[in-house]
Order: C-alpha cells, then sequence, then structure tokens
C-alpha cells in the first residue's frame, strides 16, 4: 500500500485539527503521522488507527533545533519512501517540505491555514517571507484552506496560482456537524452547567473559544465587554489558554480579566460543545485566520457569530444572515455588534438556524476528506 505522511509541528494540531481525516484517508494509504511527542501524539495514534513517529519542533525559530528536526525527517522519509508528504502548520511546513524534497518525495502537499507574518514587521518579517516562498518552492502542491488567503498569498507574490488549490468551499478538516449538533444536549445538563459558572436564566451569554492572544482580539474584546457588562446583564464565557512568551496580552487586559466578575475563564476543554450550547453569540475579533474552526462549531451549534472582516472568516459569516462582520481592531464596534444582538433578540433564533444549514450545506467534513482524497489519487 503506498504511503502519505502527515506532519504537523505539535501533536495537538493533529490530534484536533484533522481530527477523523487521518482515519478516513488510512482506509485508502498507509498514514504515518509526525509530529512532536506527548499525549497528543499517543491519541492520534490510537483514535486514528494510523503509526506514529516523534519529531521535536519549536514553533519558534530555532536554527540548532530545526536543523537537528530537518536530519532526524530526512532519515524518517528516506526509509519510509512515501508517495506523499503533506505539512500542516509553518514549522512543520518549512522542516517537511525541505525533508521532502531532500529525500526526493515526489508529491509535496502543504496546507496554509493561516500566515503569521501578517501581523509581523521589520526584519523578521523579511525572513518569514523568505521561509514562505521557500516552503511554497519545495511544495509542488500548496493548499490555502480559504479562498481569501489563496487571495493574499498571490497578492504577495509567494507562489504562483499553478501551485494553489482550495480543497472543497475552505476549511483543513470541514466538521462533523452530526457531532456538533445542540438537539444532542438536554436542557438539564445545560442548566447544571450554566449554574456552576453562575448563569441564570436573564443573562445574555458571549463566548470566545480560542487561545487567550493579541492576535486573537482579546484586548479588544475584554476592553469592550467590561464596558458593555456596566449596563447590561451579560456574561462572557473564555475558553482557551494563554500564551505569554509568544503572544501575551495588554497588563490593563490582565486586570480587567481578574476584575470583572462577569468574564468567566474555563481554561482549554477538549469539548467545547456544551459551552456554545448555553451561548447565545460568539464572538471571534481575530486579527488573521485561516479558515477558522470555531466559528464553524458554533454555527452548527446554531449559533451566530461576531468576526472581523478578514479571510476565512467572513467567508464563513454573510452579513446579517448568520453573523455580523466587524473592522480588526476596533473596540466599538465589538461593543456596537455585541449591543446589536442585545437589542434584537428576534434576530437570533432566525440567525442561528440559518448558520447551521450553511455549515452543513458546505463544510461537512465527510465532504472535505473526499475532496482531499481526489487530490492524493490524483497524485499517485
Amino acid at each position: 500500500m503506498k504511503k502519505i505522511v502527515r506532519i504537523t509541528t505539535i501533536p495537538a494540531s493533529m490530534r484536533s485539527l484533522l481530527k477523523g481525516q487521518l482515519k478516513f484517508i488510512n482506509q485508502f494509504y498507509e498514514v504515518i503521522g509526525i509530529s512532536g511527542d506527548g499525549d497528543a501524539l499517543n491519541d492520534v495514534r490510537i483514535n486514528e488507527g494510523i503509526r506514529t513517529e516523534v519529531v521535536e519542533m519549536t514553533r519558534t525559530i530555532s536554527p540548532i533545533k530545526d536543523i537537528i528536526a530537518l536530519f532526524k525527517l530526512y532519515r524518517i522519509l528516506k526509509k519510509e519512501q512515501p508517495h506523499i508528504v503533506h505539512t500542516h502548520t509553518p514549522k512543520a511546513g518549512i522542516i517537511g517540505m525541505l525533508a521532502a524534497k531532500l529525500a526526493d518525495v515526489p508529491h509535496r502537499f502543504h496546507t496554509v491555514a493561516g500566515l503569521p507574518l501578517l501581523v509581523v514587521g521589520g526584519p523578521k518579517r523579511w525572513l518569514l517571507n523568505f521561509i514562505e516562498k521557500l516552503t511554497y518552492y519545495c511544495a509542488t502542491k500548496v493548499f490555502p484552506n480559504s479562498f481569501g488567503l489563496q487571495e493574499i498569498i498571490i497578492e504577495k507574490g509567494f507562489t504562483t496560482q499553478k501551485k494553489l488549490k482550495v480543497i472543497g468551499n475552505g476549511s483543513s478538516n470541514g466538521i462533523d456537524t452530526d457531532y456538533f449538533n445542540p438537539d444532542l444536549f438536554r436542557e438539564k445538563e445545560l442548566d447544571e452547567l450554566k449554574n456552576q459558572l453562575g448563569i441564570n436564566k436573564n443573562h445574555f451569554v458571549f463566548i470566545f473559544i480560542g487561545r487567550l492572544v493579541t492576535d486573537k482580539g482579546i484586548n479588544e474584546l475584554v476592553k469592550a465587554f467590561n464596558i458593555l457588562s456596566k449596563i447590561n446583564n451579560v456574561k462572557l464565557i473564555l475558553v482557551g489558554w494563554p500564551e505569554k512568551d509568544l503572544d501575551p496580552l495588554l497588563d490593563e487586559t490582565e486586570t480587567l480579566l481578574t476584575q470583572n466578575n462577569n468574564i468567566i475563564q474555563v481554561g482549554y476543554q477538549r469539548d467545547v460543545r456544551p459551552y456554545l450550547a448555553i451561548a447565545n453569540v460568539l464572538v471571534f475579533p481575530s486579527y488573521r485566520e485561516g479558515f477558522p474552526n470555531v466559528v464553524m462549531q458554533a454555527g452548527a451549534m446554531k449559533i451566530p457569530s461576531i468576526v472581523t472582516d478578514i479571510n476565512g472568516s467572513n467567508e464563513i459569516i454573510k452579513e446579517g444572515e448568520n453573523g455580523l462582520i466587524i473592522p480588526v481592531k476596533n473596540v466599538q464596534s465589538i461593543i456596537d455588534s455585541m449591543s446589536y444582538f442585545l437589542k434584537n433578540p428576534s434576530k437570533l433564533e432566525g440567525m442561528g438556524s440559518k448558520s447551521r444549514e450553511i455549515i452543513v450545506k458546505n463544510y461537512q467534513h465527510t465532504y472535505i476528506w473526499e475532496e482531499l482524497l481526489k487530490e492524493y489519487q490524483r497524485a499517485v
């Protein structure tokens, strides 16, 4: 059986972002997953039923560690002789594509799920631009996971249109709409969760899911909510984790997070569905994205979203149909959009139903898997 090697920088990405996809592809090819070590990689091996190998990679620029990772990966690829190497995430992309080219792997695919370099300036931006171009040069096919991202890649001159292909309607893995379904949750269970979090029937609940970092718009969100919560009966649930070394929040934001009792931090959650089930609106004011899973997850759970006008987010959300689109880094726009839902409760149910309809029609995970399988089959 022909081999396909899938590579991510950290195992959590493989476990969550590619959930189910590897198991599906493994029915047609022998899939080998490569990532850093950890419990998440063990979960992938068990849940996806694939063989895994460990190559430690850092998410930061670290020349010595990167060279070591490149050498280890090259040795694995020479030994396995796969027909396809398919990478995800920036560091796995450059190391994986370089190693695959050096090992003479005939088909080298890279999925782009966002461009961190877009919010970087100075010499570091020049370096990241060079790395991005080198990654695409080594690849035989590049899969941006949104049409907006594809346009940015062409505009920046990172590669040619000929190498680019958006799988399906966008997204790296789609959404399991049978799993993300509000009908799975009983009212009694949800009431118990609300009681645990100090939420009563009179509260209007906003939710954010993701990393609690500057790039996700958390500084603006917390500032906006702090103003809004002084005159409204509202709660904000933050589902996620901080990255204080890579992208810390402002000190004033950290202060508000501890002082405002209407902000509920629940940390990282393996299952975000119960929290979406008790929320009214998702607020996702990110600065940059590829194709955000959380907006699709919310939509599948019949939750309308407030998103910033960035690629991916503005492809899932249709203004006024399943949510609202606002400018990036704009506190007042966050306040205005949250206030809109508070003042127009009749819009919630309609937008919620439309949200699920759009996700089911366009982003069902099995559709994305089948479209990706077609790309593999064309190659080998």
